[in-house]
C-alpha cells in the first residue's frame, strides 16, 4: 500500500475508533490485517427503519490511489434495500462512485452509508426488483426488509406470516434461501414465486 494511503487510513481509523459521533451511532470498523487495506465495518439499522435493531457488517477495501480514490465497500450481510445488492451486496452510493472527494474520510463513508438505510434512494436503485417493491408496495417492502434484519442481522422482529410462507415453499423441496429470495422478489406471492423457482 502506498505510503500516502497506509498514513492517512491508519489515522482516519484512529479517528473512528475514538470518535463519540460514530459511538453514540453504534459504528464500529475494525482490522483485517496489519497493513491497513482491509476493514471491517458494523453500522447498526437506524431507529424507526426496518432496519432497527440490526447489526449490518461491511467489507472495506482501501485502494492504493486513496484518498483520491473512494475505499470498495460492500455488505457482507445480507440486507433488502434498493441501493444494495441483495444478491452480493454491492452499494450505490454516490460518495463511494462519481462524487468522492478526498476531504472525505472513513467517518464519512460509515455515517453515509447508515443514513443511506434510513433514506433509501430508489430511483437510483442498485437492486431494480427491490426498488420496484419499495415505491410500488411500501407496506410489502417494510415487512420484508424487517424480515430480512431478523434473519440476517439479528433484528429483533419476526414476521411470522413470512416465515409461514418460506416454510410452504421448502414443503415442495426448495431450499430455504432460494424461498426466501424468491418470494421476497414476487410480493410473497407462493405461486408466482413457485413458478419462478420452477423455470
Amino acid at each position: 500500500m502506498a505510503n500516502i494511503a497506509a498514513a492517512r487510513i491508519q489515522r482516519e481509523f484512529k479517528e473512528v475508533v475514538k470518535s463519540e459521533e460514530v459511538e453514540r451511532c453504534k459504528i464500529k470498523v475494525a482490522l483485517k490485517n496489519d497493513m491497513y487495506n482491509e476493514l471491517e465495518g458494523t453500522i447498526a439499522g437506524p431507529p424507526d427503519t426496518p432496519y432497527a435493531g440490526g447489526t449490518f457488517k461491511l467489507e472495506i477495501k482501501i485502494p492504493e490511489t486513496y484518498p483520491f480514490n473512494p475505499p470498495k465497500v460492500k455488505f457482507t450481510t445480507r440486507i433488502w434495500h434498493p441501493n444494495i445488492s441483495s444478491v452480493t451486496g454491492a452499494i450505490c452510493l454516490d460518495i463511494l462512485k462519481d462524487q468522492w472527494a478526498a476531504a472525505m474520510t472513513l467517518r464519512t463513508v460509515l455515517l453515509s452509508l447508515q443514513a443511506l438505510l434510513a433514506a433509501a434512494e430508489p430511483d437510483d436503485p442498485q437492486d431494480a426488483v427491490v426498488a420496484k417493491q419499495y415505491k410500488d408496495c411500501q407496506e410489502i417492502f417494510i415487512k420484508t426488509a424487517r424480515h430480512w434484519t431478523n434473519i440476517y442481522a439479528g433484528g429483533p422482529h419476526r414476521e411470522l406470516d413470512l416465515e409461514n410462507k418460506i416454510t410452504q415453499v421448502m414443503g415442495m423441496g426448495f431450499d430455504e434461501g432460494k424461498a426466501r429470495v424468491a418470494l421476497s422478489s414476487h410480493n410473497w406471492d407462493i405461486e408466482r414465486a413457485t413458478e419462478n423457482l420452477l423455470s
